[in-house]
């Protein structure tokens, strides 16, 4: 799925693309309302972690479900994450599957069941917070700080899976970057119980690009992102190329890309994820920088952690 994210979401005014855009934007909202009056929520017989979402991409779920991970390895658990299937993001499977076991279905609740059958005994439920076919233990919401909560309007006139009511069902919140007293405040709204950590990322193979001339590319939720946090490691970034989300990259696309960096005599630098999506024949042309997701206050997120387990 090719997904170029819409300007008119980010900015802090409604745009005439929101107007017009918002009788579907009423749907979204409607369907949703159902869901919650239908639906019955099933329990499993093990504590289930949900990372999800309400702002569509980039909000960092796929590190902290890793972090998670490590976390519920060192306090002696054998979790695993449960993910529904998507033929389009095997880039986000692939990370996971470097670090741990991955059950994935069309249905969360057959990977559940599978997972439950091999003795797992935690389940990590990635991007799972809008499936209320399932109940979960602690449910936590990730947010960019810089994207925020865009225009506040739900897909299509804005960024959000659905209102900013659904927070009601946030166990945590954690924001990706600085501080962001208005955000936290519209999460606090929604839900005063809302316990918010900050996260950042901390690349961990920065040294290998130091001096270099660098072309930078990504296809991921939030380029922008990434290219500033190699702008604020005082990278030398000559040019930066952003693709849809889940971008898969075709030969025409890499070939260009090598003819700039042979030009320029510079490499070629992405996210991990991207590089997961390149063939194994171009990838030894390709940079992919490691990073690693740091959460503030860790020990007080690892004793929500230790509550539902």
């Amino acid at each position: 799925m090719n997904f170029f994210k819409p300007k008119f979401w980010d900015k802090n005014t409604i745009s005439f693309f929101s107007i017009f855009l918002f009788p579907l934007s009423l749907m979204v909202k409607l369907f949703f309302f159902l869901k919650i009056k239908i639906l019955k929520n099933k329990k499993f017989n093990i504590p289930i972690i949900c990372v999800g979402n309400i702002y569509l991409g980039g909000t960092g779920k796929t590190p902290l479900c890793i972090e998670i991970f490590s976390i519920l390895k060192n306090l002696g658990k054998n979790p695993a994450f449960i993910k529904k299937y998507y033929k389009f993001l095997k880039d986000e499977s692939s990370l996971q599957n470097k670090v741990g076991p991955l059950y994935e279905n069309k249905k969360r609740s057959q990977a559940l069941k599978k997972a439950i059958e091999d003795k797992i005994n935690v389940a990590i439920l990635d991007d799972g917070f809008q499936d209320l076919s399932i109940k979960k233990d602690l449910s936590i919401v990730c947010f960019n700080e810089a994207q925020s909560i865009g225009n506040g309007m739900t897909i299509p006139s804005g960024p959000l899976r659905e209102s900013l009511s659904g927070l009601k069902r946030a166990s945590c919140a954690v924001i990706n970057g600085n501080k962001n007293v208005n955000l936290e405040n519209r999460i606090l709204e929604m839900n005063p119980l809302t316990k918010i950590f900050y996260s950042e990322y901390v690349p961990t193979n920065i040294e290998e690009f130091a001096n270099k001339n660098i072309i930078c590319f990504a296809g991921i939720g939030n380029p922008i992102n990434f290219f500033n946090l190699l702008k604020k490691n005082k990278l030398n970034l000559l040019e930066e190329i952003s693709f849809p989300d889940h971008h898969n990259f075709s030969n025409i696309e890499l070939e260009n890309l090598f003819k700039k960096a042979k030009k320029n005599d510079a490499i070629l630098l992405t996210t991990e994820k991207d590089y997961l999506r390149i063939d194994e024949n171009n990838r030894k042309c390709i940079n992919f920088l490691k990073i690693k997701i740091i959460i503030k206050n860790k020990n007080a997120f690892i004793e929500e952690i230790k509550k539902v387990i």
